[in-house]
């Protein structure tokens, strides 16, 4: 133990925990960091090595027993149906299913999507219904037959702390010196702070700014592997990360169908990781967070508020020198196409990923540091209920060339700092000044890249500067920009044509780069503009054979999906389990390549009985449908005889069997199985035509 180790056991006896503790048990299993704290801290509350040793086994012990793995579901379901009862630590998610007018909960390794839940639960824990929380919960086992569950969930108690006394970590905060908070901050995340730089501390903290500063939102590109998704992943029960797939409306802002807020709603970070693969496919989800990302409000129908940060994370695979001296590329190359200027703009703050640390346990503290769970309620406080936005103003002096987005976005950043190291009171001048230039260097970065896109000079002004506490005007650079020509002085394109060039908009590129005279571009050649591909969708007029393969839902009606938002299927034989299943995979393929807003599937049946077990399958599907705004109505009718696909943008696609104009596996495992490209077909015809 050292001197800062003696300071933290003293002022917060009971809140710290040995991290090298935490490292020895998390390699051993991936339960989130504030999850195994939270075990160490009922087990290994103690400086004696042998109650320590005594109290690491508990834990071990009690995540054998009660955490269960994926792979262990049936295992785990048979020991509830045994023993009547039994207690798992895992993750909860409540979902209300409007076909039932109830709710149900699911345990993220059970494996069982119907679990009885007591309305006192999620009216208590509102983040049961956007995106769960982690919890000891105890299952139980319904004896009663006539019931439709097996199980019910008997005791839930969230993994978090139930009572947080913020004066009290105030006057805490009081008996350390600002480098001894930096310090047991650090620590805290699980590194050593001799391991890192000064700068590598500070890049730590705006990290963590998110999850203190309300619609604080900052990006952060670098290498694989330093750590950029952990902390919206694991570290914070506030914050929820989004890995890939497509960020919709529906799910971030607002459901209209279902009339809810979505993630920014009920959660204090929203991240986004490998922020290169978000998919966007309707205009107006990126719209509404431009308007959510300059002020946290939107209006989907009704006005929104929200205080959700949001934070993008992603791999920059190319040199940064090459880059910031090269007059065609700048360091928001990895975002999607959909992010634009007026995006990039929105972000208070680039962090410098590529001078992060590479994981290692080299750089692993041994020492103690707060509880994850006890330190983010202190930030979860501050987010919600501290304001020092008036004390920057106050005291930060600009100079001429930050502009409105510049200021906001620096002083969101102080206050993010303040809060974090200094939440007892203002800092020193000294310390004030050196959140200012980091704040402004952070800022800058974001400027600078605009700057090299933006073909006029609607960003030139990017020397930013502060007046120091002395009054002596500071101008602050990114270190690996300052000396790139390229980067702060970027050539403009000219618009002027002479009588004999083409006309355009802006100069052609050209045929072959010339290399820069500091380091060498990354691309070398484009001799021609992108062009909007050509349109796939011609009228068709063909027969699949029997025994034929690469058909599949998605190569059939995809090119005929361009601007689509309804879509009616009349098929009278969508009946038994493999028909819905395929008019699932039908509907993945929708959703996929178009912002489809309603499904009509006309069908039919045969007898009551068939009808009601279909009904439930539809009901779920039209679940899952809503959570991406898009609406599905069955409607019946038992003369129903033709089979077509009936688009809005006025294709129609008519296959003579239907969608189930698929062969039957001959077994569980062989090609085709999942991918309908590979399974063999039936024989039928396929007509693909524009109505009149």
């Amino acid at each position: 133990m050292d001197a800062l180790d003696d300071k933290l056991l003293t002022t917060f006896s009971g809140k710290v925990v040995r991290k090298d503790l935490l490292h020895r048990i998390k390699k051993g299993t991936n339960v989130p960091t504030f999850v195994l704290e939270f075990l160490l801290a009922r087990y290994c509350a103690s400086d004696d090595a042998t109650e320590i040793q005594t109290g690491l086994e508990a834990v071990v012990e009690t995540l054998h027993d009660n955490y269960v793995r994926a792979d262990e579901a049936n295992a785990a379901q048979s020991k509830v149906a045994t023993k009547g009862r039994h207690k798992f630590i895992d993750k909860v998610h409540v979902k209300y299913v409007e076909a039932e007018k109830r709710h149900w909960a699911a345990l993220e390794n059970f494996n069982s999507q119907r679990i009885a839940i007591a309305d006192k639960f999620y009216r208590d824990n509102n983040r049961l219904l956007e995106g769960g929380i982690w919890a000891e919960v105890t299952l139980a086992y319904n004896e009663i037959e006539l019931d439709n569950y097996a199980f019910y969930i008997e005791e839930l108690r969230p993994i978090q702390l139930t009572r947080f006394d913020f004066d009290q970590y105030v006057e805490g905060r009081k008996q350390f010196t600002r480098d001894e908070w930096l310090n047991a901050i650090l620590r805290s995340v699980g590194l050593e702070p001799s391991k890192l730089t000064p700068r590598q501390k500070l890049h730590i903290i705006l990290r963590l700014a998110p999850l203190t500063e309300p619609n604080f939102n900052f990006i952060e590109l670098g290498p694989r592997g330093t750590g950029k998704s952990y902390f919206f992943s694991e570290f914070s029960p506030y914050s929820t990360l989004i890995s890939g797939g497509q960020a919709t409306k529906a799910t971030l802002f607002y459901n209209n169908a279902r009339s809810r807020i979505g993630l920014v709603g009920f959660w204090d970070t929203v991240a986004f990781d490998e922020v290169a693969g978000i998919k966007i496919k309707d205009p107006d989800t990126i719209q509404i967070m431009k308007d959510y990302l300059a002020n946290g409000r939107f209006s989907r129908g009704v006005e929104v508020i929200a205080d959700a940060s949001m934070v993008f994370v992603g791999n920059i695979d190319h040199s940064i020198d090459q880059i910031v001296n090269s007059p065609r590329f700048d360091l928001f190359m990895p975002l999607p196409k959909e992010f634009d200027l007026a995006v990039m703009d929105r972000f208070a703050c680039y962090l410098p990923g590529w001078e992060m640390l590479k994981n290692g346990s080299e750089y692993l503290t041994d020492r103690y540091g707060f509880i994850t769970d006890y330190l983010c309620e202190a930030f979860h406080h501050q987010f919600s209920k501290t304001n020092r936005y008036e004390e920057v103003s106050q005291r930060v002096k600009l100079g001429r060339s930050v502009e409105g987005r510049d200021e906001k976005g620096i002083k969101k950043t102080l206050c993010s700092f303040l809060k974090i190291l200094h939440p007892d009171g203002p800092p020193s001048d000294a310390e004030f000044d050196e959140y200012t230039a980091y704040a402004i260097e952070g800022r800058r970065r974001v400027k600078e890249q605009m700057n090299k896109r933006k073909p006029d000079d609607e960003f030139a002004r990017i020397n930013l500067s502060y007046f120091t506490a002395a009054g002596q005007e500071i101008v602050v650079y990114c270190p690996e920009s300052k000396h790139a020509a390229a980067t702060q002085e970027p050539q403009r394109t000219s618009l002027s044509l002479s009588a004999g060039e083409k006309s355009a908009t802006v100069s052609d590129p050209p045929a072959r780069v010339v290399a820069d005279p500091v380091a060498t571009p990354i691309v070398a050649t484009n001799p021609t503009p992108d062009l909007p591909p050509p349109d796939p969708a011609v009228e068709k007029h063909f027969i699949i054979h029997y025994g034929d393969t690469g058909y599949s839902y998605e190569s059939l009606v995809a090119p005929y999906l361009r601007g689509a938002k309804a879509i009616i299927v009349e098929d009278p034989y969508i009946r038994v389990t493999h028909q819905v299943q395929n008019f699932v995979r039908f509907c993945e393929a929708v959703v996929k390549h178009c912002a489809v807003k309603k499904i009509l599937l006309i069908t039919s049946y045969d007898d009551s009985i068939q009808l009601t077990e279909v009904e439930a399958k539809w009901n779920e599907l039209k679940q899952s449908l809503l959570e991406l705004d898009v609406e599905l109505h069955i409607e019946l009718n038992d003369k129903l005889h033709d089979r077509e696909i009936q688009i809005d943008n006025g294709w129609t696609i008519k296959i003579g069997r239907g969608l189930d104009f698929y062969q039957k596996p001959a077994g569980r495992f062989e090609l085709g199985v999942h991918d309908l490209s590979l399974r063999k077909c039936l024989e039928t015809k396929v007509d693909i035509f524009r109505a009149s």
